[in-house]
Order: C-alpha cells, then sequence, then structure tokens
C-alpha cells in the first residue's frame, strides 16, 4: 500500500512539473523592504489555571505576582511581624497562576489602536495552561520600548490526562495563543512616506527573477523606474504625493512576472519518508542496485548410530546450514541528463519504500551523481 501511494504521488508530482510555468505577481514574489514586520517579547502571568501552574519552588513567580498585588494596593510583604509575614507567605499559593513568556509578530505599517495576535508559553513548572488568563503584559521591540499591550484568555489545544498510573499527551498543553490579544500603543517609523526610491526584496535570491522583474516594471512605467541592486533588492522610484505612491504601488505589485526555474533541490523528511524532488534536478551517469542481504542460519538434531559390530555409544550431532541470499531486485541505469520523468519512472520499477528511497537518493547525492541540493529536514 505505502509504495502504490509513492508511486502515485511521485507521478502526479511529475506531472504537475511537467506543465508550463505560469506568470507570477510581483507582491508574491517580493516584499516591500517598508513593511517588515517586527518582533515583540514580554514577561507576563497567567491566572485562573486549576492547580496546574507553578509552586513555590519557581521563585520568579512568586516575586512577580507579590509585585503585581502591591502595585494594586495588596501587601504582602511590608512592615509587618515575623508571624504575620509568615502567614501572608503561606496564604500565596500561586498553583492556580504561572510565568509565561509572551511573543508576538508586529506587522509593517500596524498603527495604536489595532490588534494582533500573540503566542504565550510557561517557562516554570506548569504542566497545563488552558483555561488561563493572561494579565496585562507590556510587548517591547528590540529597543526596549512598549509597542503593544497584550491581555486575554488562552486557547490552548494540547490535553495532558493522568489517571491510574497512565498519562494522555495531545499537543502542548504549556503552550497557547490568544487571537488578537495584543494592542497596538506604538507605531514604527518607516521610510516609507518620506524615501524617494522604495526598495522590494525578493523572497528567494535569484538573479534572473530580479531582471525579470525590473524589466516588468521598466516595459509598464517606462524609462528606469526600477533598478536591480543585487540579486535580491530592486530600486525603485516612487512618487512623492502619498496618494499617487500608493495608487503606484497598488499597480506594481500586481505586475505579473514569470519567475526563473529554482535551483535543483531535493527535499526529504526523514521522519515521515516524504521525498519532493523539483524538476530541474538532474543525475549524471549512475548505476544503482537496490536490496538487502539476508542470512538465514538453520540447526538440525540428529543422532549418531554406532556399529553393532563395535562396542560403540549413541551420541547426538549437530548440523548446521548456513543460506545466504540477497532479493534479485533489479538494476537500474541512470544515463547522463536524466530528468525527473526518468528518475519517478526507475524508483516506480524498483518498487521502493520511502526509506529505501531516501538511502538511494543520499548515496546518489554522496557518489556526485546527483547535481542537486540535497536538504533533509
Amino acid at each position: 500500500m505505502t509504495t502504490s501511494i509513492i508511486k502515485s504521488s511521485l507521478l502526479t508530482l511529475a506531472c504537475a512539473l511537467a506543465m508550463p510555468a505560469w506568470a507570477d505577481r510581483v507582491k508574491d514574489l517580493a516584499t516591500v523592504a517598508a513593511q517588515r514586520s517586527n518582533q515583540l517579547i514580554g514577561f507576563g502571568l497567567v491566572v485562573g489555571l486549576q492547580g496546574t501552574g507553578d509552586d513555590a519552588s519557581v521563585p520568579f513567580t512568586t516575586q512577580s505576582m507579590k509585585a503585581m498585588l502591591a502595585q494594586m494596593g495588596v501587601r504582602i510583604d511590608g512592615p509587618m511581624s515575623d508571624f504575620e509575614q509568615a502567614a501572608s507567605a503561606s496564604r500565596l499559593d500561586i498553583k492556580n497562576a504561572a510565568a509565561v513568556m509572551v511573543t508576538a509578530d508586529l506587522p509593517g505599517f500596524a498603527k495604536p489602536g489595532q490588534r494582533i495576535d500573540v503566542n504565550v508559553s510557561a517557562i516554570g513548572k506548569a504542566t497545563n495552561l488552558r483555561g488561563g488568563n493572561l494579565i496585562l503584559t507590556a510587548m517591547r521591540g528590540v529597543d526596549g520600548e512598549i509597542y503593544a499591550l497584550a491581555q486575554g484568555a488562552l486557547t490552548a489545544t494540547g490535553i495532558d490526562a493522568a489517571a491510574a498510573g497512565s498519562k494522555v499527551a495531545i499537543g502542548v498543553p504549556t503552550a497557547g495563543r490568544i487571537p488578537s490579544g495584543a494592542i497596538v500603543e506604538r507605531m514604527v517609523d518607516t521610510p516609507f512616506e518620506k524615501a524617494e526610491h522604495l526598495v522590494l526584496n525578493l523572497r528567494d535570491n535569484d538573479f534572473s527573477t530580479t531582471s525579470a522583474i525590473v524589466s516588468a516594471i521598466n516595459s509598464k512605467f517606462g524609462g528606469d523606474v526600477a533598478q536591480a541592486v543585487d540579486g535580491t533588492s530592486i530600486s525603485v522610484r516612487a512618487p512623492e504625493n502619498l496618494n499617487q505612491r500608493v495608487a503606484f504601488m497598488g499597480m506594481l505589485e500586481n505586475i505579473e512576472v514569470t519567475p526563473a526555474e529554482p535551483n535543483a533541490r531535493v527535499v526529504i523528511n526523514s521522519r515521515t519518508g516524504t521525498v519532493v524532488i523539483n524538476r530541474a534536478v538532474r543525475v549524471t551517469a549512475a548505476a544503482v542496485s537496490h536490496g538487502t542481504i539476508s542470512v538465514a542460519i538453520t540447526a538440525t538434531n540428529e543422532v549418531s548410530q554406532p556399529n553393532p559390530l563395535s562396542q560403540g555409544v549413541t551420541t547426538p550431532v549437530q548440523n548446521a546450514d548456513i543460506a545466504v541470499s540477497e532479493p534479485k531486485n533489479p538494476m537500474f541505469l541512470f544515463k547522463p541528463g536524466v530528468d525527473l520523468r526518468d528518475i519517478v519512472d526507475a524508483v516506480n520499477q524498483v518498487g521502493a519504500s520511502p526509506s529505501a528511497l531516501i538511502a538511494i537518493l543520499e548515496a546518489l547525492k554522496s557518489s556526485g551523481s546527483l547535481r542537486a541540493e540535497l536538504v533533509i529536514i
């Protein structure tokens, strides 16, 4: 069943890659440098847990809880007697709270008042964040400034259940997400409004694609509106008026361009046995034999009968037979310049399993016959 699925998938991939290339929009191939996102991080507390939070052995959770309560006018430490302080500390049970790290991506051009998603992850001894509520947390950028404030109920999909010595875990219960859980408080300055030239950065570095985009932009707007900086960046001269600049970028990002063929690449997922081969892959002359050697040892017990005329005794004798066999799988030959379809046909002829296919590709790469980048994830 597995082999038939691999054959069908590879043949479908081969047919799909054999189709002619279609044009892509500039917005799908490149991004505006001024529109880059920024990462935010913060430290916060999640409360409302059902005894699955941190314990008293996590000092930063206790300190954070005391600091938060102190800001609200609740005194836990202060001018009290030793007995009162001990009683107050004993009543502070943090099993229903957990210290967490909060992360988010601030999109480009995000304005104050807009909402963004946040991710929450436990950093203490909490075992489950399901049902928790994040307390107001400041989200800071790399410059230390506060750019957003996060708060809200967590959505944790992981489940961790234990009963009668058995434990079942599905997903990761110590991480959660708050959709639209943060409000943007500060705008990141960008050169979009003031810069004379705007820069487009390709998602994948390719000189041919960069040249094609420059030619397409200049053909539509005329002159030398676009100029290639290198294999990744393109400088575009934009109008000074903001309305015209926005309209210009709207037309520019919808220009259709036929990108260049990607680099020859074979991507292998060793955990799932998934192999993806693009149609630029070529193989030089190589012979591949697929098969494993098996050794079978069989033992039979026999009895040695003595000569009746002699005074011998009956003795047991053990005979061992050793047989070495090798499945007679066919050897297939790759000729110089073999393309994807020939590779698929050859692999189907052998009937290789996912693990065997991965081994064949790795061996071809090691021998220098596979002219492609081999990526193992």
